[in-house]
């Protein structure tokens, strides 16, 4: 165990770092999730929303994270293990799936605070307040090396598929089962690109607590076993244009298919928290007590608990209270 995380204090007067979110323009306003689209994401566990997010904050976001892949850090992480962290070691041809990247770009951090993304997950969860939980910055390559990029003795493309699961069931000491996910392409991805994919309806099925299979590449073989066990199988691929996002809920359960197409597909994952949430102890079915990532980078609670609501690790994107 190490000692609470903190961004180092040279950068805390950086606007990226505010705990209080800036107005939203009034315009945008008319944007935000309907009632008639709230009573849609509570039936379907899914929501697009329209384009919302501007040019060019989705080109820095770009520039940021292919400086990030160069090895820029604003602040480091104090350890390299126990969350996903890919390096250029690992090749250049699978996926790159990177978590906490807003707790070490600046640049990054700042795209993942925009108030509108948490205004929208406001309306869809029906709170006063979102928090970020956690976030991935996830790189698909062409399923195809592309020319000039094959490496010596591959000869079979790389897998760049994800796993049916439900990121619920990876947080288990959260509280709150109203947690959702912000998944933002950082360009227009088309079907052929692997973009995310929900199974429409399925934040409503039982038993998927340990439902953890983002590393099983076998979605035919996962999705035999939805069929075997009576579900309506129904999924919905998240084709967005730049600017757009998708929502789903923190039980719904998602994947992608592997990139087809000749471009590289990028995108950010922002896990978010209702304001409802908070730790909670758990154990296994086999006695053992259950800790996630989250909990060794947080500030304590007077009880020693961690603290979901530690406005450095977890900031406000969305407070009801500052848009009045």
């Amino acid at each position: 165990m190490f000692s609470t995380f903190r961004l180092s204090s040279a950068t805390k007067s950086m606007g990226s770092m505010q705990t209080k979110p800036s107005k939203i323009p009034p315009a945008i306003w008319e944007l935000l999730p309907s009632e008639a689209d709230v009573a849609f994401y509570e039936e379907h566990g899914w929501y697009v929303s329209p384009k919302v997010l501007s040019e060019e904050s989705v080109d820095a976001a770009v520039l940021a994270a292919e400086c990030f892949y160069q090895g820029e850090r604003d602040w480091p992480m104090p350890v390299s293990s126990g969350y996903r962290n890919w390096t250029p070691q690992a090749g250049l041809h699978g996926t790159r799936n990177n978590e906490f990247v807003t707790l070490q770009s600046h640049r990054l951090r700042e795209f993942a605070l925009q108030p509108i993304i948490g205004a929208i997950a406001a309306r869809l969860t029906r709170s006063s307040q979102i928090r970020l939980f956690d976030d991935q910055l996830v790189y698909k390559p062409p399923l195809e090396p592309q020319p000039g990029q094959s490496q010596p003795g591959q000869s079979q493309p790389v897998p760049s598929s994800v796993g049916w699961h439900a990121d619920r069931a990876y947080w288990a000491t959260c509280s709150s089962h109203n947690l959702l996910t912000a998944w933002i392409p950082l360009h227009d991805c088309i079907e052929a690109q692997g973009p995310l994919v929900v199974l429409d309806g399925s934040h409503k099925w039982l038993g998927l607590e340990d439902k953890r299979c983002f590393n099983n590449l076998d979605l035919d073989g996962l999705e035999a076993e939805f069929h075997n066990s009576g579900r309506d199988v129904v999924k919905i691929p998240m084709v967005l244009q730049k600017g757009q996002m998708s929502f789903h809920h923190c039980w719904a359960i998602h994947g992608s298919y592997p990139n087809r197409s000749q471009q590289p597909r990028l995108a950010m994952a922002l896990h978010l928290q209702d304001q409802a949430n908070r730790y909670q102890a758990f154990w296994n079915a086999a006695g053992e007590e259950i800790h996630i990532f989250d909990e060794r980078l947080c500030r304590k609670q007077p009880n020693g608990d961690p603290d979901f609501s530690d406005p450095e690790i977890f900031p406000v994107l969305w407070e009801e209270e500052d848009h009045r």
